[in-house]
């Protein structure tokens, strides 16, 4: 059989299919008043579009991974986006709140898009343009919602809810088009053949499940309560079995022994602390933006404009982007990953130290962008410079999982802190504000100590090896 033809569309094809992940990540919370408003439900209930969302994604990103480790790459990757298509569609139709979750749930299944296209782009891409696309693909949802964020405020604040659907689910039925036009038809005669993993896929998906459903309901059903603590015992059960069943497969869903590699395990604990990091500071900039003025923080901005709080965040990481391209034959990969978190850290101490201007607050979210661009680009890059080609996609999925995780956790923890220090009139205090501003620099700076005492032992090794050898 011929070999599929690439060709210079295919890398803008890939990255137009992800960017469906970032518009619709885009409905999230900045619509939850809204969905609460015209479906008749209460936010506490509207959140359950976000978890309900979160909770599909993380299921179905590492079933989603390994998937595309085998043949059928360009079908799973349309069928994805017909399913996204569909729940955008029954999102924007329906008539009660039940329906709207379903069409959430299906939406869920944006997750996994990312590390899909990244493994047809390291498939199908000609080498010496694998490092840099795969670079791009992976800050192509941090560079999405930047555009994403103002988009669903112009379209909502003019409109409303409904119509910021309707257009997610015509952007989705657009990359239907680019795929089927540019990608390459499969199947991928090189990839492997096996057999899908169905108890590593069924432990890890209710492992999974059991601990974002934990995380994001323990605020409210009590954190020391019987269900919050029977659920998260569940899943730390769940996913040690998982652990034990992997280990032993001959075909795992995620084969943990390839993410013992120093670079990956490096790779992995940065998505964790830095997505933590990361939401807490977008989602609390984005509070601060809404809430009103006379809270001594807010800054009064309508939803039309509020989305635009995000637009700099988009800016940083395009700029980013473009200059890891640039500099990427100069420089480790590992070093990207202290300079991103170094400036997220900034971004972050300033945003605790100084959110009362719309200036400020902008001037937070373009170093945000910055550093995320810098980190994301370089993670899925170590990842595959580690990994063999049929495991990149189940590997990538898994540094994505735990971007989820981490970004579940600093949910949580955030919405613990807000909700501790309530003012009468149902907004947070400025005590919550700089508290949870405070967690988000505080991580920042434990993921930055970590990475810059692991790259002066990188170091040191190095240059005992190079005397080493000078004097053999």
């Amino acid at each position: 059989m011929s070999e599929p033809r690439t060709d210079r569309h295919l890398v803008p094809a890939l990255v137009y299919g992800a960017l469906s992940t970032a518009i619709v990540s885009s409905l999230g919370m900045l619509l939850v008043p809204s969905i609460a408003e015209g479906l008749d439900v209460t936010v506490s209930t509207a959140q359950w579009t976000l978890t309900i969302n979160l909770l599909v994604g993380a299921i179905a990103t590492p079933v989603m991974g390994r998937i595309s480790d085998g043949p059928h790459k360009k079908r799973l990757l349309l069928v994805s986006l017909f399913l996204i298509l569909l729940g955008s569609v029954l999102a924007a139709i329906a008539t009660n709140f039940a329906l709207f979750l379903v069409g959430r749930a299906l939406q869920g299944l944006t997750y996994g898009i990312v590390s899909v296209t990244i493994a047809m782009a390291r498939r199908y891409v000609e080498p010496a343009r694998v490092q840099s696309s795969i670079s791009t693909l992976s800050v192509t949802v941090a560079s999405g919602i930047g555009i994403g964020y103002p988009l669903t405020g112009v379209i909502a604040g003019e409109t409303n809810f409904r119509m910021a659907f309707w257009f997610a689910a015509l952007f989705v039925l657009s990359a239907i088009l680019v795929v089927v036009r540019f990608v390459p038809v499969g199947p991928d005669e090189r990839a492997p053949r096996h057999a899908l993993d169905f108890p590593g896929a069924t432990l890890l998906g209710l492992g999974l499940g059991a601990l974002l459903l934990g995380i994001s309901e323990g605020e409210n059903w009590g954190w020391t309560s019987i269900e919050t603590l029977a659920t998260l015992t569940l899943a730390v059960v769940l996913l040690v079995f998982w652990v034990r069943v992997e280990l032993r497969a001959p075909h795992p869903l995620i084969n943990l022994r390839v993410l013992r590699a120093g670079d990956v395990v490096l790779a992995n604990g940065t998505a964790i602390g830095l997505g933590m990091a990361m939401y807490i500071g977008l989602s609390v900039g984005s509070l601060v933006a809404q809430s009103p003025e006379d809270t001594g923080y807010g800054l009064g901005l309508p939803v039309l404009w509020a989305g635009f709080v995000m637009f700099p965040l988009s800016v940083g990481s395009l700029t980013a982007n473009r200059l890891v391209r640039r500099i990427a034959h100069r420089i480790q990969l590992a070093t990207l990953l202290p300079v991103g978190a170094g400036l997220m850290t900034v971004a972050s101490f300033l945003l605790w130290f100084a959110h009362e201007q719309l200036w400020e607050v902008l001037l937070g979210m373009l170093l945000f962008g910055l550093g995320m661009g810098a980190a994301y680009a370089a993670m899925p890059a170590l990842i595959e410079r580690n990994v063999a080609v049929e495991e990149l996609g189940s590997s990538v999925s898994f540094n994505q999982v735990l971007r989820t995780v981490g970004s579940s956790f600093g949910t949580a923890v955030t919405g613990a802190l807000l909700a501790a220090n309530m003012a009468p009139d149902g907004h947070s205090t400025e005590a919550g504000i700089d508290n949870s501003f405070a967690l988000g620099a505080l991580l920042c700076t434990a993921v930055l100590v970590a990475l810059l005492a692991n790259w002066v032992r990188s170091s040191a090794e190095k240059r005992a090896l190079h005397r080493a050898r000078r004097i053999g």
